[in-house]
């Protein structure tokens, strides 16, 4: 071994030795993100999650609709009868006051409309009218085009293996009436 050949190895190890600390920084982290796969897919399904309200609210503005408006148009429209208030904050998960105040906006638009029961003088039901079966239409292509925003950077197969993987997180899910 020459005098060149043993510097290039000091110098190698040198290097090595002072990457080390970095490599084992480096190295922690790597295990820890590891550790917290769950954690990290959540983060990444928050930041989707987000990422798609953002464009679905940028679709909806123009048509004049929260999308809360849209959730409460959504169900109302999927019912077979006119559904009572009780009805729907039940299914959205929300306190009958948050079902109010979305019913108050949409019937100021005349998307809905409250209507008395045929059986109970003190109970009101929510019917969705012809405006509101419109804005709905509308409403679904604004999801669509929000959900290929999203879905735009993935192949077919892609898009085919996430709908599996999304179908049996939902499948797995308790049931909700969303």
């Amino acid at each position: 071994m020459d005098a060149s050949d043993s510097s290039d190895a000091d110098a190698t190890d040198a290097a090595a030795a002072a990457e080390r600390p970095q490599d084992r920084h480096r190295d922690r982290h790597r295990d820890r993100d590891r550790d917290s796969d769950g954690g990290m897919l959540a983060e990444q399904l928050l930041r989707l999650t987000r990422r798609l309200h953002r464009i679905q609210s940028r679709q909806l503005e123009p048509i004049g609709i929260t999308p809360a408006q849209f959730r409460l148009l959504r169900t109302v429209a999927s019912y077979d009868a006119a559904p009572r208030m009780a009805d729907l904050a039940q299914r959205l998960d929300v306190v009958p006051r948050a079902v109010t105040t979305l019913v108050d906006a949409l019937e100021a638009s005349g998307r809905v409309r409250r209507a008395p029961d045929p059986d109970s003088r003190r109970v009101v039901r929510i019917e969705i009218t012809d405006e509101g079966r419109a804005t709905l239409r509308s409403l679904r292509n604004a999801r669509r085009a929000a959900a290929e925003e999203i879905l735009a950077p993935l192949t077919a197969g892609q898009r085919e293996v996430l709908g599996e993987l999304l179908s049996a997180l939902v499948d797995g899910m308790p049931e909700r009436h969303c």
